[in-house]
């Protein structure tokens, strides 16, 4: 019931899913009408229910293959967002897209199933001489239909998250099939099957038939636009990604996260934001997105590949970050021993390894971005909550530079307070981080504007329970982390979490000066597993009261 409700009830969705089921319907009533009381289409009529479903089917799988590229014209949807999220789900941009995808699955399965019917009634009546073979297999309809069908089969089956998790590569190459399925789209009513005449009336120049007898709706005219404007920003991008680029830096941290150090002239960004990389050495064609670790202050663009897959497993062998090296890496850091002054000696989880200083030992890369996320509006809320899990941290690392920039100028925007959640399986994946959240707990001059919150959730052995046992008494730093805030085992109760944040708010301690009557916006950026997103979505959401609105974004890629 609750996820009936986040998903379907909210304001936001109630309002999308009125307007995308609602068009959905009034399209396809138009489409069933315009055919039913045509006059000149009398004969063709006469099938009756399987002709007009078929054409209602017909115009709104017109209306999806418009809206099928739309969410995919990101350089569009990155000048559009601000102005337009109110009612586009521009930081659900895949998650929109999957839904024409269902859509466009769905009103297929009702086209081609009263098709069929069309054609055998046509056979068996003979309102026209043919037969339903000869409709099927020999004329453009016909063809272009069941091709469509196949490559919506091979797209469909390569889409799904198991398969994308376990062979990437099938579903890069198979969704490059799209070009095909939009020609296919385009084309698929030069057939004439919609005429007033026992014969099409053909002609030799596009779109193929004369509109003297052929009556069909001519969507092709309308959907074709969304394919040339993401034909041509597909030619921008192509040459924006070719302007210079270098890789610099290759430093590996412990549990085998891998960050490069990307340098790029013309690459402007804000954090928060992701991109595309290429390494034509690993692969020609595959681009794979990642989140802009770096501060857009910082002197270079940076990224962290955890390696989970045969692109990012290559890609580390290329660099010579292989599994001996991470293996080294990470258990150095397990091992790394306490000196004075609560400092570690060669090994301390802080640790990384450069690869490689001279640019001319690392591969050729390219950069494709960036493009806009949730976590960029982190400043427009007076609260921001940021979760991250696991390698999921990544887009607040950028967060928290720039918020660390930010701090040092005084322009904060709305934003007032910050919590900082970090859950994490194994203690060598905290690493990477350290570095960067010391320095950021280091820098705060108000104890109460960052507060960190990490939780380990790994079961803890006997040798790392006796580790932390002695190296935690009476130190000032926790063992784990080097943070002075301290590490909380197990999952988090994100009810709790929520419920107490509402209360102190409410209360007036949490954000002195608050005034009673306003009420406050508290923003929660999530990275990570969609289990856990849901999980969090609904405490976030349950939580909200008359004075306290609680959001929740989740990154997409």
């Amino acid at each position: 019931m609750t996820w009936f409700r986040t998903e379907f009830m909210t304001p936001r969705r109630l309002l999308f899913n009125f307007l995308w089921y609602g068009s959905h319907l009034a399209v396809f009533a138009y489409g069933w009408y315009s055919q039913a009381t045509n006059q000149r289409l009398a004969a063709l009529n006469g099938l009756k229910f399987s002709v007009w479903t078929s054409r209602g089917a017909g115009l709104v799988l017109g209306y999806d293959g418009f809206m099928i590229l739309v969410p995919m014209l990101r350089n569009v949807i990155r000048v559009v967002r601000p102005k337009m999220m109110w009612l586009f789900p521009a930081d659900e941009n895949i998650w929109f897209h999957r839904q024409v995808a269902y859509s466009l699955a769905f009103w297929a399965m009702v086209h081609t199933t009263a098709h069929y019917v069309n054609f055998i009634n046509v056979e068996r009546t003979q309102v026209r001489p043919q037969t339903a073979l000869e409709i099927h297999y020999t004329q453009p309809g016909g063809i272009t239909g069941h091709v469509l069908l196949l490559i919506m089969v091979l797209m469909y089956s390569t889409a799904h998250k198991k398969v994308r998790a376990q062979c990437f590569e099938a579903f890069w190459y198979t969704h490059h099939l799209a070009f095909f399925f939009m020609i296919g789209l385009y084309t698929h009513a030069t057939g004439c099957f919609v005429r007033d005449s026992a014969d099409p009336d053909l002609i030799g120049q596009f779109p193929f038939y004369s509109t003297g007898h052929c009556l069909g709706y001519e969507s092709w005219r309308f959907t074709i636009w969304p394919g040339i404007i993401y034909f041509g920003e597909r030619i921008y991008r192509e040459i924006r990604a070719r302007r210079e680029t270098q890789l610099s830096k290759v430093l590996v941290h412990p549990s085998g996260a891998m960050e490069l150090r990307i340098n790029k002239p013309s690459f402007k960004y804000t954090a928060g934001q992701w991109l595309f990389i290429q390494v034509p050495e690993v692969s020609k064609f595959q681009w794979h997105p990642f989140t802009i670790t770096s501060a857009p202050e910082d002197p270079y663009v940076s990224v962290h590949i955890r390696q989970v897959g045969d692109w990012t497993r290559a890609l580390g062998d290329r660099l010579g970050a292989g599994p001996d090296v991470v293996a080294t890496i990470t258990q150095d850091a397990l091992k790394g021993t306490k000196k004075e002054k609560d400092q570690y000696e060669l090994g301390q989880r802080g640790d990384f390894v450069e690869l490689a200083n001279a640019g001319s030992s690392l591969p050729r890369i390219r950069i494709d971005g960036p493009y806009g996320a949730p976590a960029e509006d982190v400043f427009n809320s007076e609260v921001a909550v940021l979760i991250g899990a696991g390698i999921g941290v990544t887009p607040f690392a950028s967060i928290l530079k720039h918020i660390w920039y930010r701090q040092k100028r005084g322009k904060l925007g709305a934003l007032r307070r910050v919590e900082f959640i970090w859950v994490c399986r194994d203690a060598p994946s905290f690493g990477w981080f350290q570095t960067l959240l010391q320095e950021v707990e280091e820098a705060q001059t108000d104890a109460n504007f960052l507060r960190i919150n990490i939780y380990l959730t790994q079961k803890i052995d006997e040798n790392m329970l006796w580790n932390i046992a002695v190296n935690d008494a009476g130190a000032q730093f926790d063992p784990l982390t080097l943070l002075r805030t301290r590490t909380m085992f197990g999952r988090p109760d994100w009810k709790s979490i929520y419920t107490n944040l509402r209360t102190a708010i409410e209360g007036g301690a949490y954000l002195p000066g608050r005034e009673a009557s306003l009420k406050t916006t508290v923003g929660t950026y999530f990275c990570g597993p969609g289990g856990l997103a849901k999980a969090i979505r609904e405490q976030a959401y349950a939580a909200s009261s008359s004075s306290v609105n609680f959001k929740f974004y989740k990154e997409h890629f």
